[in-house]
């Protein structure tokens, strides 16, 4: 353990450097704070300002110590504590004999730096703006180190996103490292997720878009025109001669959604048709219907 060798490197009992008491002090804090779980999750996430200066008790619902840290001061406590009394000098050497060198920091030289978990946040869009495409600002706000590199502050910033014509629902975008900032992290990606609000005329699949017309069993059986009013203002009307069976459904081709490799090319509108029945026929209706049907 890092720990051991270099406490007994920089005890005042061993052939130590000058400097080495205030040195074997600050080893003795950092152990203190890195062997406790609490402390260390706290250190780790707001740094040396944080654990020393205290967190809002909202902030350490992960375990955190929130009330201020204060170290005892005495370096040697934390050596006995450590050593249980033992004679600490005899693992000290390696087995050639020469004196082991391993790098250890006290508080502000310590560990390898771990990105945050990225943040996810959807991003709810119409119909319409992934149809043409669109620019959506949104402000965010983070914690910033200041130029100290040990305190920080919040500060707002204006994040934007070009929606580019046909993305689909599920598409991410990500802006790297616009998380808090810290002493000891990496900054979290924050990561936007593209949500389709429902439209009151459309459902899209894939590249297509989905259009139910509701008809009546007479239109079902003899033909008729629908009228379908497109994302961009056109009315189709478009005739159907088929007999409209529960599986059928009409193709009009280059009138779906905008394809995000190749914006000028379509996907296809698909009409689909939900066929109202009668609740009730007279009996002539119904003798007219037979007759008609088994010719």
């Amino acid at each position: 353990m890092r720990y051991r060798r270099l406490a007994l490197k920089y005890h005042p009992h061993s052939k130590s450097p000058p400097g080495a008491y205030e040195r074997f002090s600050e080893l003795g804090e950092a152990y203190d704070v890195l062997s406790d779980p609490r402390k260390k999750a706290t250190y780790d996430k707001f740094g040396e300002e944080g654990l020393k200066g205290g967190i809002p008790p909202e902030s350490a619902a992960n375990g955190a110590w929130s009330s201020g840290y204060v170290y005892h001061g005495n370096p040697d406590k934390t050596f006995r504590q450590f050593f249980g009394g033992d004679n600490p000098f005899a693992d000290f050497f390696t087995p050639d004999g020469t004196e082991a060198n391993i790098d250890f920091g006290g508080l502000r030289g310590r560990a390898v730096k771990k990105q945050d978990p990225p943040i996810e946040r959807d991003l709810h869009l119409a119909l319409e703006d992934l149809f043409y495409g669109c620019t959506k600002k949104i402000k965010i706000s983070r914690r910033v180190m200041n130029e100290d590199g040990q305190t920080s502050s919040i500060k707002d910033k204006i994040l934007t996103i070009t929606v580019k014509p046909g993305w689909k629902e599920g598409t991410r975008i990500t802006f790297p490292k616009e998380g808090d900032q810290g002493p000891n992290n990496i900054p979290a990606d924050i990561v936007f997720i593209v949500r389709q609000k429902p439209h009151p005329r459309f459902t899209c699949r894939n590249d297509d878009l989905i259009y139910t017309a509701h008809i009546s069993l007479e239109m079902a059986l003899t033909g008729f025109s629908v009228e379908v009013e497109t994302l961009d203002g056109r009315l189709l009307n478009i005739p159907i001669n088929d007999i409209v069976h529960p599986q059928y459904s009409k193709v009009v081709t280059g009138e779906g959604m905008p394809l995000s490799s190749s914006p000028s090319a379509r996907g296809d509108l698909i009409i689909q048709f939900t066929t109202h029945y009668p609740e009730k026929l007279r009996a002539e209706k119904k003798l007219l219907l037979k007759q008609a049907l088994a010719m």
